[in-house]
């Protein structure tokens, strides 16, 4: 992924605070998650995220992804 811009962090973080929606992909595969948290990991940026259906755990790290987009409630 390209880096991130500041706007993307800050939706990246309203998204977190709201819990709002999420749109992932990675590696051609779409994932659409509710954020919980955005950590540092071994000096990797890590999205912990919750799948909305399944409530399965997902730790998503920001430098695999291809693209994030917000999606309304």
């Amino acid at each position: 992924m390209t880096r991130l811009t500041t706007a993307d962090y800050d939706r990246l973080e309203h998204a977190v605070s709201r819990g709002q929606r999420l749109a992932i992909y990675r590696r051609g595969t779409e994932y659409v998650v509710i954020p919980l948290s955005l950590r540092t990991s071994n000096g990797r940026e890590v999205i912990d995220a919750r799948n909305p259906t399944t409530g399965d755990a997902l730790s998503l790290y920001l430098d695999e992804l291809d693209a994030i987009e917000s999606l309304g409630r």
